[in-house]
């Protein structure tokens, strides 16, 4: 037996060793709950799934793609023509065996950046431990069946392939040993999950961000132990790969909030382990102790847990660690579904939430007011109410904003815009209730549902068109989440129907006063519902001097406003907030644009040297009621 022969059976052996390890990970997931899925689609997809959509997020940092073509390309081209050569055609071909080099040599070279990313010293999101072994089994796997490759396409038979089979072979099991718990468990994972999603629209074009509805006649309501999830929502969790791209993206984490989206990944993995992997990556930023004890029965949650509760809490669902992940892992399901446990199973949220939910639950507005003051905003405008009218071509949703003095200034501005465009429209008043973002994001599931069955009846009863809403939260609620309940309808915000207005030459615009302007993406306009083109259009229409901020559009940073964050208020090393305007004083911009009641309340609340806020609807009013002026003028 020659070493060519030699590496095409070592190959084989580590392709049986590695099903072998497969099926036993694969156990583990069995303990989570029934899901259905499509796998003759789902496995048909993968090809796409992985060279399309995985490689679109991958591509983000163009070292990391380059590295990972290389690296996993070279790797499988190489090991399946080596194990090719056990076919006698093949293998005493010396041409083959130099298709096989190249096919590892080009693996070394993706191999080499991957050392080169973490040796001498790693970037801070990247985890260690096993990780910073992964780039020397993967040099001694690839290294050494070059070396046999090199031997059997020259015809030589040298000690020189026997000394790189014995490497290879040293290599190669070391990585099949990272199949369970280590860093190659997401090669099989991942690939997988691709097949098993539970959101494969998202594969298809769909945003695919609306909440799952809850079964609240289940017998436990929420998560409270790892066999409560799904098993494709496990598989998912030991899909990561703990590249920390989602560390990155973080706010709350970033804030220095007790929550790191890469570490709450990856403790949740271990969760359903009897012993859970050893992480070597970034903690959760000031975290209360908690035991560390994982297990498929153990609760997940809670101080003799894995996961304290503030790590819930501070999330803010604004899904930048989602739009960020390669692998596609749904972080904000998993944390939604563990705050449904906590607040209907266990009543156990943060104090400040406790009034908004009472609230939401009994007088149907998180803030106790009621609800025919919703409309007090507009002392002095025409605001016709669709009980008086009948029907309307707009309905304007008002939102919770709609009691706030801020917010108030908004609606006022979009009140003005559809009585100057002549648009027919009209409100529900004291008939429009909450429509239940917040109860749902804190893990009400039940106030929610009954918050969206009463609003859908009232809906039901008048004729209108279109929705419009100056709130992305009510926006994202009554387009995407009311259809589960039967609700659907034509929702639009309201930066998309001022562009509209302003296209269609319903809206005369003068000339905005110089002045460097940024905008701020809402996560429920741009990222939930991908609408970042529409605000943008209009800002230009006002000939305002535009500039991008470092994070903008779908992966634009968070105010820290959404998910019922402000509510929960889990103390951080700074405030959410104050980063996103320290983005915008870095641009030079002396306004930010903002399209979101949340949004402006949050960045408002800077203090110091910061720029003016003012809502889309706010600059263009002032650009219409400008226009007649400065025609005035030209005449």
């Amino acid at each position: 037996m020659n070493a060519a022969l030699g590496l095409s059976l070592v190959i084989v052996a580590l392709a049986v060793l590695a099903a072998v390890e497969g099926a036993r990970t694969a156990r583990r997931w069995r303990i989570g709950r029934s899901a259905r899925v499509d796998w003759r689609t789902g496995l048909a997809a993968i090809p796409k799934r992985y060279l399309v959509d995985v490689h679109h997020v991958v591509a983000r940092d163009p070292y990391a793609a380059r590295m990972h073509a290389l690296a996993a390309g070279g790797l499988i081209a190489g090991s399946v023509l080596a194990a090719l050569g056990l076919m006698p055609p093949l293998g005493h071909a010396h041409l083959f065996w130099g298709a096989v080099a190249l096919a590892f040599l080009v693996a070394l070279a993706g191999g080499a950046m991957v050392g080169r990313r973490r040796y001498p010293a790693k970037p801070a999101r990247l985890s260690g431990g096993a990780f910073q072994r992964l780039p020397l089994l993967l040099a001694a796997y690839v290294g050494g069946a070059l070396l046999v490759a090199l031997d059997a396409a020259s015809g030589l038979a040298g000690p020189l392939g026997w000394l790189g089979l014995a490497v290879a072979a040293a290599g190669g099991f070391g990585l099949v040993r990272q199949l369970a718990d280590g860093p190659m468990r997401h090669a099989l994972a991942g690939a997988l999950h691709l097949a098993a999603h539970p959101r494969p629209g998202r594969f298809e074009g769909e945003r695919a961000t609306a909440l799952i509805p809850a079964d609240l006649d289940a017998p436990r309501l929420g998560v409270a132990v790892p066999a409560d999830f799904a098993w494709n929502r496990l598989l998912g969790f030991d899909a990561c790969i703990q590249c920390g791209r989602c560390e990155v993206a973080c706010p709350a984490f970033a804030a220095g909030q007790p929550l790191n989206p890469k570490k709450l990944i990856q403790d949740l993995a271990g969760s359903f382990k009897a012993e859970p992997p050893t992480y070597a990556g970034s903690p959760y930023p000031q975290a209360p102790p908690v035991a560390g004890l994982g297990g498929p029965e153990r609760p997940i949650v809670g101080a003799g847990a894995l996961i304290h509760p503030d790590t819930l809490w501070s999330c803010t669902t604004c899904r930048a660690c989602v739009e960020e992940c390669p692998m596609m892992i749904e972080h904000v399901d998993a944390i939604v579904d563990l705050r449904r446990f906590q607040t209907m199973e266990l009543a156990a949220v943060p104090a400040g939430a406790i009034p908004a939910l009472s609230e939401s639950r009994y007088a149907e507005e998180p803030g106790g007011r009621p609800l025919a003051a919703r409309t007090d905003f507009a002392a002095g405008l025409p605001l016709p109410l669709i009980a008086a009218k009948g029907s309307c071509d707009v309905l304007l949703w008002l939102g919770s904003g709609a009691y706030e003095l801020r917010h108030g200034r908004t609606l006022r501005a979009l009140v003005e815009l559809l009585r100057k465009a002549g648009i027919d429209y009209a409100v529900l008043g004291p008939e429009e209730r909450d429509c239940g973002d917040l109860a749902r994001r804190l893990g009400d599931e039940a106030t929610f549902a009954d918050l969206a069955r009463a609003n859908i009846a009232t809906l039901s009863r008048y004729s209108f068109r279109r929705i419009l809403t100056a709130d992305p939260h009510a926006l994202h609620v009554l387009r995407n989440e009311y259809p589960a309940f039967d609700g659907r309808y034509e929702v639009i915000h309201h930066s998309a129907f001022l562009d509209e207005l302003a296209a269609d030459g319903r809206l005369a615009l003068a000339a905005a006063p110089a002045g460097r302007l940024a905008y701020h993406d809402p996560c429920y306009l741009g990222r939930y519902n991908g609408e970042t083109d529409a605000p943008r259009r209009l800002l230009d229409r006002l000939g305002l001097e535009r500039v991008e901020m470092e994070r903008h559009g779908k992966r634009a940073m968070c105010c820290g406003g959404g998910g019922g964050a402000p509510v929960s208020d889990v103390a951080g090393e700074r405030r959410i907030p104050d980063l996103r305007m320290a983005q915008v004083r870095a641009v030079g911009a002396t306004t930010v644009a903002v399209a979101c009641p949340q949004c402006a309340a949050m960045l408002e609340g800077v203090t110091g040297d910061v720029a003016e806020v003012r809502d889309l609807a706010e600059l263009v009013l002032a650009a219409v009621e400008a226009a007649p002026v400065a025609q005035g003028a030209a005449r």
